[in-house]
């Protein structure tokens, strides 16, 4: 039978929908990036706020007209949103055949043949399991780059985050098992790694009693083949020396570090439950940038927490706007059902919230423009992704300095022959907010 997939949310979600790939290919499924062909039709959702919780609820509305149209017997819904709103998907949503949480997702078949039986059916228990290198696995990125996810869950309970409730308590992979997987990656052509969790500085705590991360990452470091290993979510509260020392040091470790702060006032980091003070948080910056020559640093900030005030949004602007990261992510808050900041008075308006977005924003534009600008004149390894279809001397990638999906582009103008999977050495020419504009370096 044939099976159409749609992955939405993060690249954690991403890799639970490569898994459930794996297990139904392994399975004698077939499958087909076609809705139309599709006899069973699976959408692995996001929950995470609440344009992420209506995109998927859209997805699966969508879908629902391939079973008059299309060849679709059986619509599951997987993952986050069903993982959390379980029963009353199945009781509001006459749609959906069989939900499958982010604790069943290897359980994939059992939804299928339920669903196909025509029992509508919950398969969304505790969320305690997570991949092991054993299970099969089709990895949907670019043949020379793959997500590799070292932990599943997450302890840190942030008043304002419902990952906890959604994927459970953190627990590590193995690193042995971790290397295994890369290994095997390795073998089949990637060539830039992304090590990813809800907490990745928070990896091997509960496995070996202290944060691991950086012997991780020297032992992948190991492994014949790949080329660059990049560290996502990267919590400061584990940011230790030995970490800073390690990428400093790991030719192989990207000079990039993603460092979700949330917000620089004190008052709402506590409101938020955050560890860090904005102190603390400014130290921490202080030793990446002396310690780690060229570093690239990646943030995340929420605007309109309960309580955030005029001055205290100030204090988050005037933080940004001092410590000029490399690129800034801002959402704005989502009351979430069942979290801590969801019963918080001082609730900030959608019209006040919107406005801090666009504020926060624009000025990082410019910030991230002055500093594109600075590297005009610069070399740099770019992993070429792709050919302009129009402009065949043009060719497009990613530096050590842009992670896949979330930062922008390098544009090599002049460049006739590279592929995707090539790693070349280009020279800036020009900065722009997100891209640069890049030539073939002179040998």
């Amino acid at each position: 039978m044939k099976v159409g997939f749609i992955s939405l949310g993060c690249a954690k979600n991403l890799v639970d929908t490569e898994v459930m790939l794996g297990i139904l290919r392994e399975n004698g499924m077939e499958l087909t990036p076609e809705p139309a062909e599709a006899e069973i039709l699976i959408v692995n959702t996001c929950a995470f706020i609440e344009t992420a919780k209506q995109e998927s609820i859209t997805t699966i509305l969508n879908l629902e007209e391939y079973k008059k149209t299309g060849c679709c017997q059986a619509l599951i819904a997987a993952g986050c949103l069903g993982q959390r709103y379980d029963q009353a998907i199945l009781d509001e949503m006459p749609e959906v055949d069989a939900i499958l949480g982010t604790g069943a997702f290897p359980r994939v078949m059992e939804a299928v043949r339920e669903a196909l039986a025509g029992n509508r059916v919950i398969l969304a228990g505790p969320s305690e399991i997570i991949y092991d290198a054993r299970m099969p696995r089709i990895v949907t990125t670019p043949s020379y780059t793959a997500y590799v996810k070292i932990a599943e869950g997450c302890d840190n309970r942030c008043a304002f985050c419902a990952i906890p409730l959604i994927r459970g308590h953190y627990r590590s992979r193995p690193m042995e098992d971790i290397r295994a997987e890369v290994e095997r990656l390795a073998a089949d052509g990637v060539k830039e790694i992304n090590l990813i969790a809800q907490d990745t500085t928070n990896y091997g705590r509960d496995l070996y009693g202290e944060p691991r991360l950086a012997a991780l990452l020297r032992e992948l470091c190991r492994v014949e083949g790949i080329q660059w290993i990049r560290n996502l979510y990267a919590y400061p509260r584990f940011f230790t020396d030995e970490l800073i020392d390690t990428i400093a040091r790991e030719p192989k470790i990207c000079k990039y570090v993603d460092l979700p702060l949330q917000h620089a006032d004190d008052d709402i980091l506590r409101a938020m439950r955050r560890p860090t003070t904005r102190r603390d948080m400014e130290a921490l910056l202080k030793k990446i940038r002396e310690r780690i020559p060229s570093v690239a640093i990646r943030s995340t900030f929420i605007v309109g927490f309960p309580g955030e005030t005029a001055e205290k949004y100030e204090t988050l602007r005037r933080f940004v706007e001092e410590q000029r990261f490399d690129q800034v992510g801002v959402f704005t808050y989502s009351q979430e059902d069942g979290t801590p900041a969801a019963a918080l008075g001082n609730q900030i308006g959608e019209t006040d919230r919107e406005e801090r977005y666009h504020d926060l924003m624009s000025r990082q534009s410019k910030i991230s423009e002055e500093l594109g600008q600075s590297l005009v004149g610069h070399e740099i390894d770019v992993l070429i992704e792709g050919r302009d279809a129009e402009e065949e001397q043009i060719a497009y990638g990613r530096s050590y300095r842009e992670a896949p999906d979330v930062d922008g582009k390098i544009y090599i103008e002049g460049d006739a022959d590279s592929q995707p999977g090539d790693i070349v050495r280009a020279r800036i020419v020009e900065g722009f907010a997100y891209d640069l504009v890049a030539e073939p370096a002179r040998s």
